[in-house]
């Protein structure tokens, strides 16, 4: 797990303070009364757990006694707040006394919307302005069998296809996020895209590779007229967020060439299949409001919303 900072004696009942291994059980605890709603974070606290990692730190609320919420706090600030009334907003003052403390590190604040944008309020004047403040991304799960037909040609994606695969997450982020991530230099990104792919958490849809018009299941192939590189990636999706219970997917794209087509339809249809057989029984992803297209794929697909999302981003 992260290497954590031992609480200090400026902690008080009211505070929130920095958690250590044995907390971790409590932590899950916590983010186990909102499954979708806390796997970003769960999820997290359980690659750090499992693979000792010090890229970030949990905090909890409060200082002393049981805990009541937590926060990731790594590339990410993540709050999980259960809480109603006074007793959540003294858990987002207490957390945004901590990243106070801490200064900026995350490049984003996200999760459920009252928490995300409160801890934002409490912080705007005194970390650096925010570069776009997403406040309405309508939370979806799925647990069911998907009801559009899954795309057969969809699987998950292989190491030697890091080269197909990582231009195409590119791609993804600046059209989602507005710069590149791998402009600054560095192979951080790289890196997180190579370790998904090895950890069986990246699928995709080449747009060669169909020996004839058809698709196996007897359907005509939609690609079959189009003339791209049969190495070309025309529909991908990740599993950015895992737990026991729930997987998240984050990521989704389809060739700008090839959109129209309904891919992404077939495609999340494959990876819900894919996913609930292998991975975990609930999948969910969040998504901007304004991008009415991709909610109307995906509740084609069969997800529905269980709550909103925020995201503020640096």
């Amino acid at each position: 797990m992260a290497r954590w900072h031992p609480p200090g004696p400026w902690s008080r009942p009211e505070a929130a303070r920095v958690l250590t291994d044995a907390d971790v059980p409590a932590a899950l605890a916590v983010c186990a009364l909102d499954p979708v709603g806390s796997v970003l974070a769960a999820s997290r606290i359980v690659e750090a757990t499992r693979l000792s990692l010090s890229g970030g730190q949990v905090w909890g609320f409060p200082a002393q006694g049981p805990l009541l919420a937590i926060c990731w706090a790594g590339a990410n600030l993540v709050p999980v707040v259960p809480l109603a009334g006074a007793e959540h907003a003294q858990a987002l003052d207490a957390f945004a006394a901590l990243a106070r403390r801490f200064g900026r590190r995350a490049s984003s604040i996200v999760g459920e919307r009252a928490a995300a944008l409160g801890l934002w309020d409490r912080l705007a004047q005194h970390w650096p302005a925010a570069r776009d403040v997403r406040d309405d991304q309508p939370s979806l799960m799925i647990d069911r069998a998907p009801e559009v037909e899954p795309d057969p040609m969809v699987r998950r994606s292989v190491p030697a296809e890091l080269p197909l695969v990582l231009p195409a997450c590119v791609r993804m982020f600046v059209e989602e996020v507005g710069y590149s991530p791998v402009a600054a230099g560095g192979n951080a990104y790289a890196e997180r895209v190579r370790g998904l792919i090895t950890s069986g958490r990246s699928f995709v849809r080449l747009a060669g590779g169909v020996p004839a018009p058809s698709l196996p299941n007897g359907d005509r192939d939609p690609l079959a007229a189009v003339a791209l590189p049969e190495r070309t990636v025309a529909f991908k999706a990740e599993l950015g967020a895992v737990t026991s219970a729930v997987a998240q997917v984050q990521g989704v794209w389809v060739d700008p060439q090839l959109r129209g087509r309904r891919l992404s339809e077939s495609g999340m249809a494959a990876v819900v299949e894919i996913t609930r057989r292998e991975i975990a029984p609930i999948v969910s992803l969040y998504v901007n409001a304004y991008n009415e297209r991709a909610l109307a794929t995906y509740r084609r697909v069969g997800f529905e919303q269980v709550g909103t999302f925020a995201t503020v981003l640096f």
